[in-house]
């Protein structure tokens, strides 16, 4: 690690308020992917079929669409304190709901479905207020570096929640592993009253609603940057990261594994995507994020194509891993760009399209695998989604600047530094 970059990222973790709100999404991270491995396992078991296995996430991700645009344009309005802590009440009290069923052993596959979407509704209030607030308190000049630690903070979450949720269904069950990610919420909220965010610099509280969010979406038809950056969200989300959603059938059906491995299979991706977090974490001045976005997006689709044939599980596990590693530069040039090429008071509504890209496609891409399972197999499935997912990246490539044009914007950076600590004067109670 050069001195440099290792000075910005501790720079960044040096600030109290950067740190609570890194904390919080590591936390909401564990008890969110817990929760996904422990009621898609419950679904499987129930089941054993790839469609209802696939509702699992196509409900999670429904919310998105309809939510995302307002909890943008929420963020870009009113206190994103309060509207991180009330989406986190609304996710703690579905925990309790679901908890409350499954230790009365009343749950039915219906009631599973209705709380993922809850979770999805969670899910598109807190991203947008999250991650605008993010650059609010380190600046434009480490956001890179700070959406790195979110990154590598989430992937910690990622990795632990399905290997802590694996292993409590094997020794305690569906209820007392239902009981631990109720813990972790009650948590998550407990540490959110202590956040302090500054004001958001967005749209005029007097604005129109449909006005506002056509301001958004007309920026984003004149910036070919951004419809690259949609553009590959939509064809990623669809056609590569619902193989996730199948690795219960995958390790159990191919694999042969019960659910404490099909955890950890769950949680090999987070390996690599610590990784390469890591790496871009202590990355100074990067220029082309555009090439990182899309290498990225190459080497999961590769990395899945392979997955799905393996009869071997120590394999499996190292192609999840490597394909982390991809998914790590996804991830952090997905908000990095989009939020580096948008005016500051639109950034809210920026992030909640990009909450809508992916919610539109997750649901459609995760059925359509499950219900040419249905008729074929999984892996067909999936590496028929994998081989599509290859060609129509190449539009994004030939017809975008996203691999050929620098984001990079020294001048915006220097005037965000600046202004960070005055802005931090008027933080939010």
């Amino acid at each position: 690690m050069q001195p440099q970059s290792r000075a910005l990222v501790l720079s960044v973790l040096r600030e109290a308020d950067f740190r609570t709100i890194w904390c919080v999404g590591g936390l909401s991270e564990v008890a969110r992917w817990m929760e996904q491995l422990v009621l898609s396992w419950l679904i499987w078991h129930v089941t054993r079929s790839p469609l209802p296995l696939a509702l699992v996430l196509v409900f999670n991700n429904l919310p998105r669409p309809l939510c995302s645009p307002f909890a943008g344009l929420l963020a870009d309005r009113f206190s994103r304190r309060r509207i991180l802590i009330g989406a986190q009440l609304l996710n703690t009290l579905t925990a309790l709901g679901v908890l409350g069923l499954l230790m009365l052993e009343r749950i039915e596959p219906w009631q599973v479905f209705v709380a993922v979407a809850l979770q999805g509704v969670v899910k598109s209030l807190e991203d947008p207020s999250r991650r605008t607030a993010i650059l609010d308190l380190v600046g434009a000049g480490r956001l890179v570096n700070a959406l790195s630690l979110e990154v590598l903070n989430n992937t910690l979450g990622k990795m632990l929640g399905p290997l802590i949720g694996g292993v409590l269904i094997e020794t305690v069950g569906f209820s007392g592993a239902y009981g631990c990610v109720l813990a972790v919420h009650a948590a998550t909220l407990g540490l959110m009253t202590r956040l302090r965010i500054p004001h958001a610099q967005g749209a005029r509280s007097g604005e129109p609603v449909w006005h506002s969010l056509a301001v958004a979406v007309r920026y984003v038809l004149q910036s070919p940057m951004l419809l690259g950056l949609l553009y590959v969200t939509m064809v990623m989300n669809a056609l590569a990261f619902p193989t996730r959603q199948f690795i219960p059938a995958i390790g159990s059906e191919s694999l042969g594994v019960g659910a404490g491995l099909v955890g950890l299979l769950a949680a090999a991706e987070s390996f690599g995507q610590l990784a390469g977090a890591g790496v871009i974490a202590c990355t100074r001045r990067l220029r082309y994020h555009g090439r990182v976005f899309v290498g990225g997006s190459v080497i999961v689709l590769l990395m899945v194509t392979l997955f799905v044939w393996t009869p071997w599980y120590a394999l499996a596990f190292a192609l999840l891993a490597l394909g982390g590693c991809g998914q790590a530069g996804f991830s952090t040039m997905q908000s990095t760009i989009t939020m580096l090429v948008t005016p500051p008071a639109m950034r809210g509504r920026m992030m909640g399209l990009l909450s809508v890209c992916i919610g539109a496609a997750t649901p459609l891409g995760t059925l359509e695998i499950g219900v040419l399972a249905v008729t074929f197999t999984v892996q067909h499935a999936i590496a028929l989604n994998a081989l599509v997912g290859f060609l129509l990246l190449a539009p994004a490539i030939a017809l975008t600047p996203l691999v050929w044009q620098c984001v990079s914007q020294p001048a915006l950076m220097v005037a965000d530094d600046e202004s960070v600590t005055r802005r931090r004067g008027a933080g939010e109670a």
